[in-house]
């Protein structure tokens, strides 16, 4: 399978790549609003792999060249790009399961908190800006980039995974399922990406107010 992570040079982005290409036999794409930042990014990751004895063929493209290619394309963009995102790659995204992870958030003195747009969720407004014909799911909201791109570090995550598209959740369950230490956990419809995303920003006010709480992410008994 063909994985593309769209703005894949940033945080989510990074450790999403890392793992799968250490993780799995898929292809993994690295996108970019600029063809040689991405190039840069997936040589970077190449070699981070290469030094763990991991080799490794990872591609870095325009954002709109690596959604062409891709089977599942992940919007790994601050919620602020999502839509710019979509806009931008529409008429490549034939047959492409569209994965959004972004959550809405602000900051005050008081820390970080929830701030969905007006149609609900991040994951709804993915859905509003993208084609009709293409299934939108929402996942990896909860993870903390910085643990899940150090490769030094065993994870034990939860990933709740919301779509309206039976088949496109059980891609991505699978996807999920390939990165070592992740469980995908079914939470329903697309309906229910609110409940799912405002868990992002009480995990970054523990983890600021607890000093043994770094790179929390979510695990249900």
């Amino acid at each position: 399978m063909q994985i593309a992570l769209l703005g894949g040079t940033g945080d989510i982005g990074q450790g999403l790549a890392l793992r799968w290409a250490r993780d799995t036999n898929h292809d993994v794409l690295i996108g970019s609003r600029e063809a040689e930042k991405a190039a840069a990014k997936a040589d970077e990751y190449e070699s981070e792999l290469a030094e763990r004895g991991h080799d490794v063929d990872i591609a870095g493209l325009e954002n709109a060249a690596a959604a062409a290619e891709a089977d599942v394309a992940v919007l790994s963009v601050p919620a602020y790009y999502l839509s710019d995102t979509i806009d931008a790659v529409t008429d490549e995204l034939d047959e492409t399961v569209l994965v959004s992870p972004a959550v809405g958030m602000q900051r005050d003195e008081a820390g970080v908190h929830y701030n969905p747009p007006g149609v609900g969720s991040v994951t709804a407004l993915a859905a509003k800006a993208a084609p009709d014909d293409v299934p939108v799911v929402g996942a990896f909201h909860n993870l903390a980039a910085g643990k899940l791109a150090d490769l030094d570090a065993d994870l034990d995550w939860d990933v709740p995974i919301v779509s309206d598209d039976a088949d496109a959740k059980e891609t991505v369950t699978a996807l999920a399922e390939g990165i070592e230490g992740i469980r995908a956990l079914d939470a329903g419809a697309l309906a229910n990406a609110s409940e799912v995303e405002s868990m992002t920003p009480l995990l970054i006010n523990l983890a600021a107010n607890n000093e043994d709480l770094h790179d929390l992410g979510v695990k249900f008994w």
